[in-house]
């Protein structure tokens, strides 16, 4: 049985004010009580802070990007090890933020894979097509490469722990989403590639959908057999609509 898993990612918003006022609520609310793993995801000058906010909750933190050197001349970077240090214990690499607006290509992606799983992280993998690539056809075709690249250079075994997730990047803060069965359908897809390693692994692998996911859509998305959470922006903001977000996983 896969436990179910929500993240939300705040992207580059919060302050400590607000971030105070939010981990606050949601700690209050127990959101992983009905069951989901529930992670929190801020900028990294927030992790210590909110890593201290949550210590004492069902809550974990997560890093939203990291570089792929241990350590040395990056100036702006922050290594896994340091993500780790601060409490996290996933982090998000390959987000299509990432990839399209610096510039990530598949075999960098694949490189910080390697690097979180390195210092302990469990690497929460994102694949997902742009609407130009949906439209000619070609999703399946954009998210098993992005896939494989990361397969290649990890093999499948790492997969025993980590995480994926589909986020098409069409429904990323545009309000659009995938329908269910869309999703599904891509989930699926990435279930069956992984069963070609490894079966058992295949069938343990969380695999979260990421885009546009609101409290309106949750239950919904949720109950689709190979849709086990969320990776969740702009909501994640909201106390109530994450909240429920997360009971709907649970």
């Amino acid at each position: 049985m896969r436990r179910p898993l929500v993240a939300g990612n705040w992207k580059m918003n919060g302050s400590r004010a607000d971030n105070s006022k939010l981990v606050e609520a949601l700690v209050a609310g127990d959101p992983g009580a009905d069951g989901a793993e529930v992670l929190l995801c801020p900028p990294f000058v927030y992790l210590w802070e909110v890593g201290r906010l949550i210590r004492e909750s069902s809550l974990a933190l997560s890093g939203q990007d990291l570089c792929a050197a241990a350590s040395g001349a990056h100036t702006g970077e922050v290594s896994g090890a340091m993500l780790r240090d601060v409490g996290c214990r996933y982090v998000i690499v390959g987000h299509s933020e990432r990839r399209s607006l610096y510039g990530e290509d598949d075999q960098a992606v694949a490189r910080k894979y390697v690097a979180a799983q390195r210092e302990g992280l469990v690497p929460i993998l994102c694949v997902g097509e742009s609407l130009a690539e949906r439209e000619a056809g070609h999703t399946e075709a954009v998210v098993l490469r992005q896939l494989q690249a990361v397969l290649e250079v990890a093999g499948a075994a790492s997969f025993a722990a980590a995480v994926l997730a589909y986020e098409p990047v069409w429904a990323i803060g545009t309000g659009k989403n995938a329908t269910p069965d869309q999703a599904q359908q891509v989930h699926a897809l990435l279930r069956a590639r992984m069963a070609r390693e490894d079966a058992i692994m295949a069938a343990s692998l969380r695999i979260l959908y990421g885009g546009s996911v609101k409290a309106a859509n949750a239950h919904e998305l949720f109950s689709m057999p190979d849709v086990d959470g969320g990776l969740v922006g702009g909501a994640s903001l909201n106390v109530e609509e994450f909240l429920a977000i997360c009971r709907a996983a649970g």
